[in-house]
């Protein structure tokens, strides 16, 4: 029987709300982030675990499938963040790259999520686990420090809003969000993202049914119809369309 998901070989990350009891908009919008953030960790650590147990050619595709997404998953949130979400915060702040060190941030991982991308593009089901690990190896610390750091400089923008110069940044954030979805994305990307969510016990259940922010029919669309499609790769998802941790696929 194939084992438990475990959150290894990167932490999960705390929500600033969890941590620090406060509910203004900065640190909502930085929880919401670190809940993101952590379904990329669960993405990242299925793939490290699962990798070395794949043996059918036939999963070997699926999970390349599943693989490409989730790279897809995290480099479409950096890029929505560079040209929607951060110029939006400057232009409301008055201020121009307030998150500068996020960006340099995302500059220490893109060259080894492009290595792990053209890799597998290249080897197909031919791919060799440790060559797959090696390259996640190589940016694993770099993305999980800007995974932890973000929460906190979203947090700090708390300062740079004035009664003068308000920074809506929920709305900004809402905004920018939507302009990343698309059909191909919804069908072939997304469910990386919401199937890697654990809510049911992630800081005492806090954020169950709360974050992803989805209620009754667009909720069953997202979590259960949705993954029918494309469904050979997302049985190797982390979480159950319920946000609780499920066994890996292999």
């Amino acid at each position: 029987m194939a084992p438990i998901y475990r959150d290894s070989p990167l932490p999960l990350i705390p929500t600033p709300k969890f941590q620090t009891g406060k509910d203004d908009p900065f640190t909502i919008e930085a929880s919401h982030m670190a809940l993101s953030h952590n379904a990329f960790i669960r993405g990242f650590n299925s793939i490290y675990q699962q990798a070395p147990r794949l043996e059918l050619a036939s999963d070997k595709a699926s999970f390349v499938g599943y693989c490409l997404a989730w790279v897809d998953c995290v480099v479409t949130h950096h890029h929505y963040e560079e040209t929607e979400l951060f110029p939006n915060i400057d232009k409301a702040a008055g201020q121009k790259r307030l998150m500068d060190g996020a960006v340099h941030e995302h500059e220490a991982f893109y060259g080894g999520m492009d290595r792990m991308k053209t890799y597998l593009q290249s080897k197909g089901p031919d791919f060799s686990s440790k060559e797959l690990l090696d390259i996640m190896d190589s940016f694993k610390d770099a993305l999980h420090s800007h995974l932890k750091s973000e929460p906190p400089a979203i947090v700090a923008l708390a300062k740079h809003s004035t009664a003068e110069r308000p920074i809506d940044i929920l709305g900004i954030a809402e905004t920018a969000g939507k302009k990343q979805v698309n059909l191909p994305f919804l069908f072939n990307t997304l469910p990386v993202f919401f199937l890697n969510m654990e809510t049911a016990t992630f800081e005492g259940g806090m954020w169950h049914e709360v974050f992803p922010p989805l209620k009754g029919l667009t909720r069953s669309i997202m979590l259960r119809l949705v993954p029918m499609w494309q469904s050979a790769r997302w049985r190797f998802v982390s979480c159950t369309h319920e946000g609780q941790v499920k066994s890996l696929a292999v």
